[in-house]
């Protein structure tokens, strides 16, 4: 029998191991889009993902206030910097996935899944070329402790795809753009080439995945006949703990689609 893509989601998000997550995640992935060329779309199914995904026993997960902080110029803090990275990584593996699996029912069209399909196999690539470079140093994804409060905006939007378009692309990996030629700074300053290669990859396709959050927000407001500012600013503020933090990367973020009165309103908290 065929796997529909929500099969194929809830086995991604079933799986524990990073590295087997990712393969899986490759693999499903090519298996999409080879139906997709050959004009035989997989079926999109209904499936049941869990509420939160499968995770190893290592990384622990600690509260975010309890995670240590080092210092970027050592390389014990540069192996922190890159397990932070690798961790953030793999969360979004899990919530594009996520994304596919637990919204089946709006009538979206072939090209929404196309995008996720992708944005979860560039996030699988993320994870593993990240992982490259700690191995290089003599660590692993898990040696390290890790933030516990990644799943929180899945778990607060499961049931309003607006709401998780609007904070985990537009917002969370909006962020990413903001912050990531700082990271590629420091790994420049070490020399080590093979991080700067992985966060400019990163870098580049993160301005893909926050795109599609910003083309399909504005897709389901129009269909709704929603204001996409307002609507946006609303959601942010309800799901999204806390004001956003300038600086912002506001050439980036205008080319993923995300105009300033998307994110400078949100500087202050909300009155």
């Amino acid at each position: 029998m065929t796997q529909t893509l929500g099969d194929m989601a809830v086995e991604v998000l079933g799986t524990a191991d990073g590295r087997a997550k990712t393969a899986l995640s490759h693999a499903h992935a090519r298996a999409w889009f080879a139906a997709r060329k050959a004009g035989q779309a997989l079926p999109l199914g209904t499936a049941t993902p869990p509420l939160r995904p499968a995770r190893p026993d290592r990384p622990e997960l600690l509260d975010p206030r309890d995670v240590p902080r080092r210092r970027p110029g050592t390389p014990e803090g540069r192996i922190a910097l890159l397990h932070a990275i690798a961790h953030i990584e793999l969360n979004a593996v899990d919530l594009h996935w996520d994304m596919i699996a637990r919204f089946p029912g709006h009538d979206m069209p072939t090209g929404f899944y196309d995008d996720w399909v992708k944005a979860a196999d560039e996030e699988s690539k993320h994870f593993n070329l990240v992982c490259g470079c700690l191995e290089r140093l003599g660590s692993h994804y898990g040696a390290l402790p890790a933030h516990s409060g990644m799943w929180r905006a899945a778990e607060e939007t499961v049931n309003d795809i607006l709401g998780r378009l609007a904070v985990v692309p537009m917002v969370l990996e909006a962020r990413g753009l903001d912050v990531t030629p700082g990271l590629i700074e420091i790994f420049e300053r070490a020399k080590d080439r093979e991080a700067v290669d992985a966060l400019k990859t990163i870098y580049a396709e993160e301005v893909g995945h926050v795109a599609y959050g910003s083309k399909w927000f504005n897709f389901l407001c129009g269909r709704q006949g929603l204001d996409p500012q307002p609507v946006f600013l609303d959601l942010v503020r309800r799901y999204f703990h806390g004001p956003l933090r300038p600086p912002f990367n506001e050439e980036k973020r205008a080319q993923a689609g995300l105009p300033p009165d998307f994110y400078w309103p949100l500087t202050e908290p909300a009155g």
